[in-house]
């Protein structure tokens, strides 16, 4: 039979309660980490479809595998469930407006639409399996913190995919196809200046001003822009300007500083540099710097054998078509962009008026191109062959982390991106647990681009992960 049309009546039959899923999911915006009630229901759904469930993954409260099927090969499917701070919207608001059940957070990347789609896949291989009496494990990975704070990196170190035979994932976007570009590497760090406090203006000499440290480093570090390679990127946040009053001679500041480049080996060596900087800073200051390592992540192995069988099922599904109310739709959320930004997609798509939804990508292997995002899927591509795809969800050209991503993320358009995807991966995953060969050809290209057992954590020994109290802690709450 045709596993399209096998397929089908299932995700017929489950359509409404896996988008009531994401939708709960949306509702719930939990930052990283704090994702209580996100990876709460989707533990208590796969538990009631009769997957056995593993908590507390490198001992994070909210990463968890479900696991479903006996024997044969273990084939993983990555969820994510986090938002993003400052990001609140209303569903469906053509105008920046936010949304109080949400409180300030918001889905500005579509992790509740990927955790729905990777649990609604799972679900449909689980049954298939246990239809056919079938050998097979179909694992889903309830990965907590990808925004800001690489759950998936320290489930790796912790040997959270060991055993697992191949990874698969996706993401919402704008466009649909098979990933075919490779991400960077980074690592996040917090440089925390200590000083000492003086009245400003009866004994500034005795200060030593920690504020005056952080503004020194950040100087120094544009400086050292022009002398590192072009596609490396480092980013700054203060967060502690060591308060309000310009009186007094700031005493503390820190500053959180995001360091990626293609590799973790020249990520590692630019983080040095930085150091070497704030090292200066310090000392021209008079002041003392504490350099706390918060988190990394490694830069994505393409696996061609894998990206092969995804575009297959996505082949076979074939193209999504869109009715005019979604066409419509996501013409008016256009309209909201900038100008500047306007111009920008006619200049990419080539034509006078850009697409409402984006076009199939090509699917193009032989050239992988370098993203300048970066991803913590990229440690389980180290560890595992892994391959990802991407569906439309979003008006065309919506950028990441906008107000008007959160605002799309209950769409019709949403939801049949979110469909898509969880039919790929679904497809992907029991052909792949049908073709013991392309397993093997998968983790042998693996081992020969250097992954597998050469992997090594981009995450110093003793670092861990910045975890919040627990809702159900003495000291605890809950966000949502």
């Amino acid at each position: 039979m045709d596993l399209t049309k096998e397929l089908s009546p299932f995700f017929d039959e489950t359509r409404k309660r896996f988008i009531e899923l994401s939708d709960e999911i949306w509702r719930y915006a939990e930052l990283r980490y704090e994702e209580w009630d996100s990876a709460r229901h989707h533990r208590e759904l796969l538990e009631d479809e009769g997957f056995r469930i593993t908590p507390h993954l490198a001992g994070m409260p909210t990463a968890f595998h479900a696991e479903a099927g006996e024997g044969g090969p273990v084939i993983a499917i990555l969820g994510e469930f986090d938002a993003l701070p400052g990001m609140s919207q209303q569903a469906g608001a053509l105008s920046c407006i936010a949304a109080p059940e949400t409180g300030d957070n918001g889905h500005g990347c579509g992790h509740h639409l990927l955790g729905a789609g990777a649990h609604w896949a799972a679900v449909a291989v689980k049954r298939y399996l246990a239809r056919h009496g079938l050998p097979g494990r179909v694992r889903f990975y309830g990965c907590p913190a990808e925004e800001g704070g690489s759950g998936k990196t320290f489930m790796a170190k912790a040997g959270a995919f060991d055993g697992v035979d191949a990874a698969l994932s996706w993401h919402p976007d704008y466009e649909t196809g098979v990933v075919t570009t490779v991400t960077l590497a980074n690592l996040q760090v917090l440089f925390r200046f200590n000083g000492v406090a003086a009245h400003a203006a009866l004994a500034p000499h005795l200060g030593r001003s920690a504020l005056d440290a952080v503004e020194l480093m950040n100087v120094g570090v544009n400086y050292l822009r022009e002398h590192m390679p072009g596609d490396a990127r480092v980013h700054y946040a203060i967060t502690d300007s060591g308060g309000a009053s310009p009186n007094v001679v700031q005493a503390q500041a820190a500053v959180l500083y995001l360091i990626r480049s293609p590799s973790n080996e020249t990520t590692r060596r630019l983080y040095e540099r930085v150091c070497d900087v704030a090292r200066g800073a310090a000392l021209m200051t008079g002041c003392r710097v504490d350099i706390e390592f918060d988190k990394a992540c490694s830069n994505l192995v393409f696996n061609r054998v894998l990206a092969d069988a995804m575009h297959g099922s996505l082949t076979r599904i074939g193209e999504p078509r869109f009715d005019q109310h979604e066409i419509d739709a996501a013409r008016a959320l256009q309209q909201t962009f900038l100008a500047d930004e306007r111009q920008a997609l006619r200049t990419e798509a080539g034509m006078e008026e850009v697409p409402a939804i984006g076009p199939l990508l090509a699917y193009c292997p032989e050239s992988t191109r370098q993203s300048f995002a970066s991803s913590d899927v990229g440690d389980v591509s180290w560890i595992v062959p892994t391959a990802q795809c991407v569906t439309a969800c979003y008006a065309y050209g919506t950028a990441f982390h906008s107000w008007q991503m959160v605002a799309q993320g209950k769409s019709a358009l949403a939801h049949k991106g979110l469909e898509l995807a969880a039919k790929v991966l679904a497809m992907t995953a029991i052909d792949l647990l049908s073709n013991p060969q392309r397993l093997n050809d998968a983790k042998a290209e693996l081992i020969a681009k250097g992954g597998g057992p050469a992997y090594r954590s981009p995450i110093p020994d003793g670092v861990s992960p910045q975890l919040k109290p627990s809702p159900d802690s003495p000291h605890g709450h809950r966000t949502a």
